[in-house]
């Protein structure tokens, strides 16, 4: 083939790659779009014309003061605010020292401990619900913030100690041998040394945990959803909005509700995107 007919054979898997790339975005982003503008449709609107950019004349702007606070999704808002950042800070702490213990030395029950938690991966927690109220209700904890968090880290443990051990591992040996060389102990020197360089792998785990728990339904239902609304989060919030208008009508409303639970989200990777695919490299490359 000659270099003309390559350029060219290039230049067409370009273009095809591009056409898949633009057609996968517009496959994704319509959705959120749709939903997007739909809250400021009026309930007629919504229905006469569903696909339809909402009208000026006819918008609705008061969706999301009925969502905030007609729902009370500002409160559940404050909640799920709570909850994901105490859950991610607790991870962290908990995780990071256990995974750089268990990549960096030769304990006797190392192998064992690290299987454990490769073993919460494996088993969905789902099978442990059952026991798991009980524990929660013996201890008081059923309807309350505290349990929900107890919860989430308990059940991010094993992701993040999985990570964050693999990132220990590809850290250079020397930096740890240097530092206990400079006078470090072993506390200040995976304190001031190993972790800050383990900040790629730290943003990687903090970003999946928080979009995960910011979402998550099944332990939030099961654990404060029989309770007075107190400790309730956005997703028991966004169901109990989406039953109100299935059968009280208010669409606009609704809409309101998913675009509240979901720009956080979006603001998030958007803002940490560039941690996160650099965590993900640093990860593969390490691995």
């Amino acid at each position: 083939m000659t270099q003309s007919g390559r350029s060219g054979s290039l230049r067409v898997s370009r273009l095809l790659l591009w056409l898949v790339l633009l057609g996968y975005a517009a496959w994704t982003l319509m959705p959120m779009a749709w939903v997007a503008y739909s809250s400021f449709k009026t309930d007629a609107a919504i229905l006469r014309e569903p696909l339809a950019l909402p009208s000026w004349a006819e918008a609705d702007f008061g969706a999301y003061e009925r969502a905030w606070s007609g729902s009370r999704l500002g409160d559940y808002f404050f909640n799920s605010v709570l909850v994901t950042g105490v859950s991610v800070a607790l991870i962290l702490a908990l995780a990071a020292p256990a995974a750089y213990a268990l990549a960096r030395f030769r304990l006797p029950l190392g192998r064992a401990a690290y299987a454990l938690f490769l073993a919460g991966l494996t088993i969905p927690a789902q099978l442990a619900m059952v026991p798991l109220f009980f524990e929660l209700r013996a201890l008081g904890l059923l309807d309350s913030r505290l349990g929900l968090v107890l919860v989430y880290a308990a059940n991010g443990l094993p992701f993040a100690v999985f990570i964050l051990a693999g990132f220990f591992r590809g850290l250079p040996r020397a930096l740890h041998e240097a530092a206990v060389v400079d006078g470090c102990g072993e506390f200040a020197a995976f304190w001031r040394v190993m972790l800050p360089l383990a900040r790629p792998g730290l943003a990687t785990v903090a970003i999946f945990q928080f979009i995960g728990i910011w979402k998550e339904y099944f332990f939030a239902f099961m654990i404060v959803g029989g309770g007075d609304g107190g400790a309730r989060t956005l997703p028991l919030g966004l169901a109990n909005l989406a039953i109100t208008a299935q059968y009280g009508g208010d669409q606009a409303r609704l809409f309101a509700g998913l675009v509240i639970v979901t720009l956080p989200i979006l603001l998030v990777y958007v803002l940490l995107q560039r941690q996160l695919v650099a965590g993900i490299a640093a990860g593969a490359l390490k691995g």
